[in-house]
Order: C-alpha cells, then sequence, then structure tokens
C-alpha cells in the first residue's frame, strides 16, 4: 500500500492544479477516477480467478501458520524431535550432554610477540 499522509496528498493536489491549470484538471481527475475503477476491478476479477483455479481448499487454509513472522526455529525443533514422545516433567528432567559434542578446549594464552596457529587447509 502506498503510505501517502494527508499532508502529502493536499500538496500533491495543489501543485497538480498549478501545473494542469483549472480547465485541463477535471479531465485528468475523470481519467484517474477511470484507472482505478479499471485497477479495481482487474485485481477483483484476478482474485476471482485464483479462488477459482484453487478450489474449495482455499477457502480453508490457516494463512496465519504460514506467516514468516511466527517462524520459529527452536519450536519447530522441538516439536519435529518430540512429536511422538510424550513431554517429560520438569522433575524428571536429567540434563544430557550429545554424544556428538566436542570436547572443549582449553583456552592457551599466547606469549606477547607470539603469532596465533593458522591452518592454511582450512580456508
Amino acid at each position: 500500500m502506498i503510505d501517502i499522509s494527508i499532508e502529502k496528498l493536499a500538496l500533491l493536489l495543489i501543485i497538480a492544479v498549478f501545473v494542469l491549470g483549472p480547465t485541463k484538471l477535471p479531465e485528468y481527475a475523470r481519467k484517474l477516477a477511470r484507472l482505478i475503477r479499471e485497477l479495481r476491478r482487474m485485481a477483483s476479477g484476478a482474485q476471482e480467478k485464483i479462488r477459482q483455479e484453487l478450489g474449495p481448499e482455499f477457502e480453508e487454509i490457516d494463512w496465519r501458520k504460514m506467516d514468516p513472522r511466527q517462524y520459529d526455529p527452536r519450536r519447530i525443533i522441538r516439536e519435529a524431535l518430540l512429536e511422538d514422545e510424550p513431554v517429560p516433567s520438569a522433575a524428571a528432567a536429567v540434563p544430557v550432554t550429545p554424544p556428538s559434542a566436542p570436547p572443549a578446549r582449553p583456552v592457551v594464552r599466547l606469549a606477547e610477540g607470539q603469532k596465533a596457529p593458522f591452518d592454511d587447509e582450512s580456508t
């Protein structure tokens, strides 16, 4: 949708009056109204054609589920992993580290002036 405030619209109308003049302004206003009516007719026709092509299933779609703002990867993964398993209670939950997690490396401080290790094959 075009985001035009009332002030901007009024300014455009004043400029149009000065540029077009009072003699041509009604003619261009009629042309603009005709164009808007034609665009609305085309939009409603396209909407009706889409409804006919997609059939009655189109009306049953919950468009809120497909809103990308509702996308939460953590929830999706949680639901996929716990799809068939019951959700454990908080008291029965035991923290488990995944077996594929690499062991934590100790932090090694470099001496002053010592260069950091660099692996040519990693990049």
